[in-house]
C-alpha cells in the first residue's frame, strides 16, 4: 500500500501501447501521459508525488534532487537499454530500484546500425536529395561514388550485444574484416563467432574503413570521439553513432566532415538531442536520423512490455527482471 491507496500508484511518463497500459491498470492506479508531452523536471517531480513506480524513457531525468523530493518512489523502469538519464548511485542510496530493457532491442538496433552504415557509405540520402531537387539529368562515372562496404574493414567501439550483432552482420554477410575495441576482450568463442579481432583504440581508429560506435554513455566515455580521435581516422573513413549523444564531440565531428578529414558520418544520436548541431544540419556528407535505431513496432512493444513487467515484478512480487542496481533487492528482501 502506498500513501493510503488500496493499490500502488505508478506514473507512465510517455505514451505507450494501450494493451501495455491496460496490463498496468490491472495492478496499479496509473497516471498516464496520453498527450506524450515531455514534462519539465518540475512537472515530473509534481506528478511523481505519491507514486511508487514510474515507467520512463530517455526523456525523463531521474536525478538525486528528484529522488529526494519523491519519498514514495520505489522503482523506475526505463524503456531503453541505456540509462544515462538515471543517477544510479542516487537511486541505490535512496533504495529505489532502477531497471532497463536489454536484449529485446539487440537485433533490431544492430539491423539499423548496419543500415545506417550502408546509407552513409553509399551516400543514399545525399543522392536522394539530389534526385528530388530535379538535378539528375545525366549519368557520370563518379556520380555519388561512395565507399566500398563488402570486403572492407569494420571497426566497432563497444562490443556488447549490439556491437556483436553488427560484427556478425559485417563478417558473415559482407565479408568484412572486423576489428573491435572494448574495455575487456570477448571470450575466444565469441570472437570466433563474430570473426572479430581486439585491437587498441588507436589502431581501431587508424585501420577502420567504417567505424561504428556502440558503447554506453558515461563520464568516462564522454567525447570518446573528439578532434584527436578523428585525426587518427582515414580521410576515406565513415563514422556511425547509434550509441548515445555525448560520446561524439559533435562540433569536432562537424569540422572533420566539413574539411573532409573523414568522408562521411551517419548519426542517430546527438549531444543535447532533440537539438542537432546546426553545422551538422548544413552538411551533405552526413546521414541524420532522429534516434530511431530500435524503432520497429514489435521491438518498441517488447521494450514497453518489459518496462511494465519490471514494475509489476517489483511492486507486486518483490523481484526484478532486469535490474541495473540489484543491490536494492537485498534491502527489500
Amino acid at each position: 500500500m502506498t500513501s493510503g491507496r488500496a493499490r500502488p500508484a505508478v506514473l507512465v511518463a510517455r505514451r505507450v501501447f494501450p494493451d501495455v497500459l491496460a496490463g498496468l491498470q490491472r495492478h496499479f492506479e496509473v497516471e498516464a501521459n496520453d498527450t506524450d508531452e515531455v514534462w519539465s523536471p518540475e512537472e515530473l517531480r509534481q506528478r511523481l508525488q505519491g507514486k511508487a513506480g514510474a515507467l520512463t524513457t530517455g526523456s525523463e531525468r531521474i536525478s538525486a534532487e528528484l529522488l529526494a523530493a519523491c519519498p514514495d518512489l520505489r522503482v523506475v523502469a526505463n524503456m531503453a537499454v541505456g540509462f544515462n538519464n538515471f543517477d544510479v548511485a542516487a537511486c541505490t542510496a535512496q533504495g529505489v530500484l532502477a531497471t532497463n530493457t536489454p536484449d529485446v532491442l539487440t537485433e533490431t538496433t544492430a539491423d539499423f546500425g548496419f543500415a545506417l552504415l550502408l546509407a552513409t557509405a553509399r551516400r543514399l540520402t545525399e543522392s536522394e536529395h539530389f534526385l528530388r531537387a530535379g538535378l539528375w539529368n545525366r549519368w557520370s562515372v563518379d556520380m555519388f561514388a561512395g565507399a566500398e562496404v563488402h570486403g572492407s574493414t569494420l571497426g566497432i567501439l563497444g562490443m556488447g550485444r549490439i556491437g556483436q550483432g553488427i560484427a556478425r552482420r559485417g563478417a558473415h554477410g559482407f565479408g568484412m574484416r572486423v576489428l573491435y575495441h572494448n574495455r575487456s576482450r570477448l571470450s575466444p568463442a565469441t570472437e570466433a563467432d563474430c570473426r572479430a579481432e581486439w585491437v587498441p583504440k588507436a589502431d581501431l581508429l587508424a585501420q577502420a574503413d567504417h567505424l561504428v560506435l556502440v558503447l554506453p554513455y558515461s563520464a568516462a566515455s564522454h567525447h570518446a570521439i573528439g578532434a584527436a580521435e578523428l585525426a587518427l581516422m582515414k580521410p576515406t573513413a565513415t563514422l556511425v553513432n547509434i550509441a548515445r549523444g555525448g560520446i561524439v564531440d559533435d562540433e569536432a565531428l562537424a569540422h572533420a566532415l566539413r574539411t573532409r578529414q573523414i568522408a562521411a558520418a551517419g548519426l542517430d544520436v546527438f549531444e543535447g538531442e532533440p537539438t542537432v548541431h546546426p553545422e551538422l544540419l548544413a552538411l551533405s556528407n552526413v546521414v541524420l536520423t532522429p534516434h530511431i535505431a530500435s524503432a520497429t513496432l514489435p521491438t518498441r512493444r517488447a521494450m514497453a512490455q518489459l518496462a511494465a513487467d519490471n514494475l509489476v515484478a517489483f511492486l507486486v512480487e518483490g523481484r526484478a527482471l532486469t535490474p541495473i542496481n540489484p543491490d536494492v533487492l537485498t534491502r527489500v528482501g
